[in-house]
């Protein structure tokens, strides 16, 4: 049986991209020697699912049924700024950029855990928690780098990167290569309106 990774995401204009890339590239100015992989701005995207693997002979179904959960919602905007870790600064295993959305995406993003269920994928067990993944801390950082990444988080601000129209969202295939993730769009669903 063959199966890829998959994800549903929504995208970000290049300009956004670009600037979060400007603030990966501070951090990791900061950060230098700290084992931290950053996400090159062209991968960064808003994850709505995370499917893990997914057969093949399984795509046209999970097409179809997102397809009909997305058409139902309806086109919104989103901000992006502002700077956080998950679970926190001082014991950070992702650093993100936040995301400000309206209540649709939160219905949106509910939608689809729901008819992806149906499918047979696990729902989320934490509330959805809209942000940009930058980076993700090495399982081999030491205590000196946990406090290196809490002391940068704490010390840097991240004003208002910009606005982004969501109007269509996406599945991705992604493919792990030595030089990183790899993705490739397999298909899209406009939203209404």
């Amino acid at each position: 049986m063959s199966v890829i990774r998959a994800f549903i995401a929504i995208d970000l204009p290049q300009e956004i991209r670009q600037r979060l890339d400007q603030v990966a590239a501070q951090l990791k100015d900061r950060l230098e020697g700290v084992p931290v992989r950053w996400v090159p701005g062209s991968n960064i995207h808003l994850t709505l699912k995370f499917l893990g693997d997914v057969s093949v002979a399984n795509l046209d179904m999970l097409k179809k049924m997102l397809g009909n959960e997305v058409e139902t919602h309806r086109r919104f905007e989103v901000s992006v700024g502002g700077i956080g870790a998950f679970p926190n600064f001082r014991r950070c295993r992702v650093v993100w950029v936040g995301v400000e959305a309206p209540p649709e995406l939160n219905a949106l993003q509910h939608g689809i855990d729901t008819a992806m269920a149906t499918m047979g994928y696990s729902r989320e067990d934490r509330p959805f928690s809209a942000h940009l993944t930058l980076g993700r801390v090495s399982r081999n950082a030491n205590s000196k780098d946990a406090h290196a990444i809490g002391s940068v988080l704490e010390s840097t601000k991240i004003g208002f990167l910009g606005v982004s129209q969501v109007e269509t969202v996406h599945l991705y295939k992604s493919d792990l290569k030595p030089s990183g993730s790899e993705y490739t769009r397999l298909y899209s669903v406009p939203l209404k309106g």
